[in-house]
């Protein structure tokens, strides 16, 4: 009997480049780079050989291709969660790991620099000694 398809949103097959890090993993605080090879707007499935588990939280970047925004491809940064492990599907030791985005976040930009406020510098005249 058929498993019953659980995704309520089209996935594409598309390889496309991912940059993670998993949240609460003592440790590994490093940055990861991969690949995704399906995406929707709501998950992600992508191999890499980081030591993740069902459950993990992770934060990801990767750039929404326009089949997934609806618009312009766009860099996208979340959070999201791992569902599901696919061990032993890659000969070099990776894993295949599905994961849930649970919230998009604002990516921290740098401030642009600005004009700097300066107090005017008082004429000496107006000193008093």
């Amino acid at each position: 009997m058929a498993t019953p398809e659980r995704r309520h949103l089209e996935r594409y097959r598309l390889r496309i480049p991912l940059r993670f890090r998993a949240l609460n993993l003592a440790g590994d605080k490093s940055d990861h780079f991969t690949e995704a090879i399906n995406i929707s707007r709501g998950g992600f499935f992508f191999v890499t050989s980081a030591p993740l588990q069902v459950g993990m939280p992770i934060e990801a970047t990767i750039r929404m291709p326009a089949e997934v925004t609806g618009g312009k491809p766009d860099d996208t940064h979340c959070r999201a969660r791992v569902v599901h492990a696919k061990p032993g599907s890659y000969s070099d030791g990776r894993m295949g790991f599905g994961a849930e985005i649970e919230a998009y976040l604002e990516e921290e930009k740098p401030k642009a620099p600005g004009p700097e406020l300066v107090k005017p510098a008082t004429p000496r005249s107006l000193l008093k000694t």
